[in-house]
């Protein structure tokens, strides 16, 4: 399976586009967030959890014994996991706003990193997932599960003192009784109720944006535990986050590249949804961290496409851009080994309708169709924001033009781009004659134009001249943009019949008719 990946990866670089690169410029020192893991996580001894039913109840014995009898310790979870077998069940699970982690949560993490695999399930089929689950869950019958322990974790409303038992106490001499002691947070020990609720801002640096300050990574998950007691939330726009729950224990914090938007952001040295960039072990009271190009070089890249891909979303708003979003579920993949880009739109189903990739993958297709990308981001040579920002929003205006035109005109559009590659020697988009040339024009025109546009909002300066020495002219957009039709104007008529030049002044005319000077005007100058 692994195999066939990297060969479908291969043939990804096939099906790219071409993208002029950026010198990169040095960023500031900040120690916080560099020489990350991204390997394999490698486990060490099992631990005793604490939050087993039984040893919450010897903890309340112990601090209460003559309360203990009369105050009896349900479980309020159990702590399970889950073998998903294709991308139906994984979505199920998904949408049941489960916690899912690849690890188990009662072991020692001898090293750190960002993903792990059973070694028991087969390499290329999804590995065992774990999460915390309340009692009375519905667990569903087609995809195989195992519950591991019976957990009693403490809800903020047991953590009074009303009943006469500090539950907080109680929870912390169960840490001391399973062994667990040098877990427990000083800070956390000596507040006044023994627990604090993590919160921090997560921020990177742009040198060439906001006058080199730090900004919030945008609308990343922010998830942390210890052992198996979760919370997750979501960072706002400015890279704030506050977790819901309390916590009395060091805590291992992951920034998960799920974003609220509606993408994720995949791959890097394991095929999964969604990228984890694990930030270690730390303080209940929460992490703050600034990345910037002097950080982890995947964390900064990871956050880098998360903080245009907000952009971009955001700006698809009916008060700024007013143009289709991406479609629902969109997956980017980072090749850092690349130097070009694409938005092949895999994962919804362009492309993969081709009988020979059918047939190459066989059984592994339901899995592929899972894993594949909608976007590839060749960031070989991108090291500074600008490049990669920049990269980021061409690929997502094709995103959103798919969105609009469907799977069979972008089906044209890639055997184009394929074809052209073989048959020319190499050229990225051919010399734009054949079936499909076309759609690649009308295509490649609007999302240089909308990167181009978006590049010059964020870093001012003259408008950039991105693609246009290629054979195609994005000139056209921005010409009509400067004279007055507005980019919800222009994208109303790229719809599934404009697939060429005369189709593309046709839409305007027809649209715009009182603009029929200016239309005339440009296309005669491009």
């Amino acid at each position: 399976m692994r195999g066939k990946i990297k060969l479908l990866v291969m043939a990804l670089a096939v099906m790219s586009c071409g993208k002029e690169d950026m010198n990169s410029l040095n960023g500031i020192d900040y120690e916080y967030g560099r020489g990350l893991s991204h390997d394999r996580i490698v486990l060490g001894n099992r631990l005793e959890n604490p939050y087993k039913t039984e040893n919450v109840t010897k903890a309340l014995k112990d601090l209460y014994p003559s309360k203990a009898g009369r105050v009896e310790v349900e479980p309020t979870d159990y702590y399970v996991r889950f073998l998903p077998s294709d991308k139906a069940e994984c979505d199920y699970l998904e949408s049941l706003g489960l916690e899912l982690v690849d690890h188990p949560l009662d072991y020692e993490i001898a090293v750190d990193g960002d993903w792990y695999h059973d070694p028991e399930v087969p390499d290329g089929n999804v590995t065992w997932q774990y999460a915390v689950v309340p009692v009375g869950f519905d667990f569903p019958e087609h995809i195989e599960y195992e519950i591991i322990h019976e957990c009693h974790i403490i809800n903020p409303s047991e953590s009074t003192k009303a009943d006469g038992i500090d539950w907080s106490a109680v929870e912390r001499k169960a840490f001391i009784n399973t062994g667990n002691e040098d877990r427990l947070d000083e800070l956390a020990t000596k507040s006044g109720s023994g627990k604090v609720v993590p919160c921090g801002r997560i921020t990177i640096v742009d040198e060439h944006a906001s006058g080199a300050k730090p900004f919030g990574v945008a609308g990343v998950r922010v998830s942390c535990n210890t052992f198996v007691k979760f919370d997750r939330t979501y960072t706002d726009r400015d890279g704030y986050y506050r977790m819901n729950k309390a916590f009395s224990s060091k805590l291992r914090y992951r920034l998960v590249f799920s974003n609220r938007k509606g993408f994720s952001i995949g791959l890097n040295l394991v095929l999964v949804p969604a990228s984890v960039s694990t930030l270690g072990k730390a303080s209940p009271a929460g992490v703050n961290m600034t990345v910037t190009d002097r950080s982890d070089g995947k964390l900064f890249r990871r956050c880098v496409v998360n903080n245009a891909a907000y952009d971009y979303y955001s700006r698809c708003s009916k008060d700024d851009m007013n143009i289709a979003l991406p479609p629902a579920d969109l997956r980017i993949w980072i090749l850092n080994g690349m130097k070009a880009s694409s938005a092949v739109m895999l994962h919804h189903d362009a492309a993969l309708t081709n009988a020979q990739i059918s047939s190459f993958l066989g059984k592994f297709a339901p899995l592929v169709k899972f894993l594949l990308p909608d976007i590839t981001l060749g960031t070989g040579g991108k090291d500074d924001y600008r490049s990669i920002y920049s990269a980021t929003c061409h690929e997502l205006s094709h995103a959103s033009h798919f969105a609009k035109v469907g799977t069979e005109y972008w089906n044209k559009y890639i055997r184009y781009i394929v074809e052209s590659y073989i048959t020319s020697g190499g050229m990225t988009y051919g010399e734009g004659t054949g079936t499909g040339a076309g759609h690649c024009q009308i295509g490649e025109e609007w999302a240089y134009f909308l990167e181009s546009r978006m590049f010059k909002d964020r870093y001012g300066g003259t408008f950039p001249t991105f693609g246009t020495s290629y054979w195609f002219n994005p000139q056209i957009f921005r010409y009509l943009n400067e004279r007055g039709l507005s980019v919800a104007q222009m994208f109303a008529v790229l719809d599934k019949n404009v697939s060429s030049r005369k189709d593309l002044k046709e839409a305007i005319l027809t649209a715009y008719p009182s603009r029929k000077n200016l239309v005339e005007q440009v296309f005669n100058r491009y």
